[in-house]
């Protein structure tokens, strides 16, 4: 899914791995969409929480924009929280063990991506300004105000979410399902 609202420059750009040692990023073609141009890809931190899994989880996000977006999102999942992230039951040990790292860089190299919100791309090689653990990635949701649920019918979800008319994210669907 596109953009659902105008893109505007973020402070920073963030990048999520479970590799802690990368000094340099540079543009390539993802294996999962290799009719891309390269690039360095980031998230604007409003988005962030859809990296904060494995690199190869499976997940699905929905989130709401404006108070009749939350009514729908409240009126079909219940729950107060402004996003919702699934992932599949079997995967919550692996979320909870996982040791992800988050890398910020400057913004200026980074514009939109056209074809998934908050997500922005780079032509040329990035050095991250600064990297830090995110620890518990189940608290990190809740710190944000995430609500995360681990759902024994991940392709369930992802259909609801799709149905939906809500702004939603599905993150690696080929790795694990």
């Amino acid at each position: 899914m596109g953009w659902t609202v105008a893109p505007v420059r973020p402070a920073v750009v963030l990048h999520y791995s479970e590799d802690p040692g990368i000094r340099e990023f540079v543009p390539h073609v993802p294996a999962t969409n290799a009719g891309a141009r390269p690039h360095v890809w980031g998230i604007e931190p409003g988005y962030a929480p859809l990296y904060w899994f494995p690199r190869e989880c499976a997940r699905v996000a929905v989130w709401a924009h404006d108070e009749a977006q939350r009514g729908l999102l409240r009126a079909r999942w219940g729950g107060r929280a402004p996003r919702l992230h699934f992932a599949a039951a079997r995967d919550e040990a692996w979320i909870r063990r996982a040791q992800v790292v988050e890398y910020a860089f400057a913004p200026e190299p980074f514009a939109p991506w056209p074809d998934a919100e908050g997500q922005w791309v780079a032509d040329v090689a990035v050095r991250p300004r600064a990297v830090r653990s995110m620890g518990d990635l189940v608290a990190a949701h809740e710190d944000a105000g995430v609500e995360l649920r681990f759902d024994a019918d991940l392709a369930a979800r992802r259909d609801e979410v799709v149905a939906s008319g809500l702004p939603f994210s599905i993150v690696r669907w080929s790795a694990r399902v």
